[in-house]
Parts: structure tokens; C-alpha cells; sequence
């Protein structure tokens, strides 16, 4: 079982009373413990991790998840300082790897929760030279993981993009059927540790890039639950998208190489390639 700290076990104690672990859901790559519990009133899942990396996830339950009416995990127990939130256990099967996966209906039912997700914010004026920045210190990291030659074609086209005030939206930040289960035939969202402000595209580079390939039922599935036309991507996203593609495309294969996961870096040069050959262009 992953490990909570002394400070962690005495908080939950507080919180649940008695309680024991049924299951551990941690995945390996990440640095979250996350657990699912039992007390007297039934089951939760506890949340660990530190205290700079659970603050997105507490921040976009308080501010977002708390004022939807979404089938996703309610926010029970927090504290910050502790790197600790407990949710209730929301029952249901990871899509990821099962039939539901395959099912475009699936698709439908998460577009429609993206569109209901995604709340509006301000315009902002810094979001995108901040993000190219980004991008450029990402590619100058992926010197020698990624082929030269592509690295030159990715900094020419993000120098081509026109610096401009972008719409910000509450996004999940990792938007895919791994952090979807199903109950029931109805989709729910689960890991909210990526969420925050980005454009609203953002959260539709990583199924652009696995599920919808080879698959345009899923996509126009998506689509029609978003109550969005694809051609919305290139009319009025697409240097967003562009970006975001760049961006979650080579930081993955930097991120992948410093924890020596070969095969995730090799889908991010995948990601690359893909978006070189105008594969995921909007």
C-alpha cells in the first residue's frame, strides 16, 4: 500500500474516524497516493500528494466542480498544507481498456460533460506568450530526444504564431478515457489534479492523438455532445490548438525520458510526428 505520512494517517483520523484501506488505485508514474477508503458511512477516496501539488485539484473542486452539476467526485475533506483531500467514492469502471471504450456513444456522453465542464473566464492577454515561452524551453529540453530536424520545424511554426489574447476556460487537463468510468451506461469524470485555466482546445489534444485516430465515428460522436462543429478548431482556435498540441506533444516526451518511461515518450514523438504531418491541425 503507497504511503501516508504520520501528519496524513492523523487528519484522515479526524476526518473518518475509523477507517481501512480497500483498494489502491496509485498509479506509478505519479507522485499522488490515491486511495480508496472505507468508514462507518461508506466509501471515499483519499488523495495525497504535495501540498503545491494538491492545490489545483482542491482549488478546482472549491471553485468550479462545487458549482456544477456534473457526475464527478464531491469534495468531503481538504488541507492544503498537508498535500490531503478525501472526495465520496464515486462507483464506476475505468473506460480505459474496456468495451466502453470502444463504444461512440461513450464519446458523445464525454463531449457533452466537456461542454458542461468547461466554464468561461477571462480574456487573457498574457496566457500565450507566457505558454510560447514555455514551448521554447521545452524544445530546447528535448535536444537530443527528438530528431533536430523536427525540433526546428515545431520552433518554426510556434515563431509563426501571432501572440493573442486567448479565452480562458476551466479545463480538466487531461482529458481522456483513463480519467472516465462508467456506472450504469452513464460516463463520469474522475482526476481533477490537472485542472486549472487554458483554452478550452486544450482538453482535446491527448484524444486527438489516440482514441479519434483511425476512428472518426468517436470524433463526430464528441462533437455532436460537445454542440460544437469541428470546423470551430480551425475557424477560431486553431493557433491555440496549435500550441497546445506543441506543448503537451514535446513535454511529454521530456517528462517521459526523466522518469525512463519508454513507451510514453514514444508516443509523445508520435504526437510529433503526427502533428508535423497535419494530423491533429484542426
Amino acid at each position: 500500500m503507497s504511503d501516508l505520512t504520520d501528519r496524513q494517517r492523523a487528519l484522515l483520523g479526524e476526518w473518518l474516524g475509523a477507517w481501512e484501506t480497500v483498494a489502491d488505485h496509485t498509479w506509478p508514474l505519479q507522485d499522488t497516493t490515491v486511495l480508496r477508503v472505507r468508514n462507518a458511512d461508506g466509501d471515499h477516496i483519499v488523495k495525497a500528494r504535495s501540498p503545491e501539488g494538491i492545490v489545483p485539484e482542491i482549488d478546482a473542486h472549491l471553485s468550479v466542480l462545487s458549482t456544477l452539476s456534473i457526475p464527478a467526485p464531491r469534495l468531503e475533506h481538504h488541507h492544503a498544507d498537508a498535500g490531503l483531500l478525501v472526495t465520496a467514492y464515486l462507483p464506476g469502471d475505468v473506460v480505459e481498456g474496456t468495451a466502453a471504450e470502444w463504444a461512440p456513444d461513450t464519446y458523445r456522453q464525454a463531449g457533452a460533460l466537456l461542454s458542461a465542464m468547461q466554464v468561461p473566464g477571462e480574456l487573457s492577454a498574457g496566457y500565450f506568450g507566457a505558454t510560447t515561452d514555455r514551448v521554447r524551453r521545452q524544445l530546447a529540453d528535448a535536444a537530443g530526444l527528438v530528431p533536430a530536424a523536427q525540433l526546428a520545424e515545431l520552433a518554426r511554426r510556434v515563431f509563426l504564431l501571432r501572440d493573442q489574447p486567448v479565452r480562458m476556460y476551466f479545463t480538466h487537463g487531461d482529458y481522456q478515457p483513463r480519467n472516465w468510468i462508467t456506472h450504469e451506461g452513464e460516463v463520469r469524470l474522475i482526476d481533477f489534479g490537472r485542472g486549472g485555466q487554458r483554452p478550452w482546445v486544450s482538453d482535446l489534444v491527448r484524444l486527438r492523438n489516440q482514441q479519434f485516430v483511425g476512428h472518426p465515428e468517436f470524433e463526430d460522436a464528441f462533437f455532436a455532445g460537445l454542440g460544437l462543429p469541428l470546423s470551430a478548431i480551425a475557424e477560431a482556435d486553431a493557433a491555440a490548438f496549435t500550441l497546445e498540441s506543441v506543448k503537451q506533444a514535446v513535454s511529454t516526451v521530456v517528462w517521459a525520458n526523466k522518469i525512463g518511461a519508454a513507451d510514453f515518450a514514444d508516443h509523445g514523438r508520435v504526437m510529433i510526428t503526427r502533428f508535423l504531418d497535419g494530423g491533429v491541425s484542426g
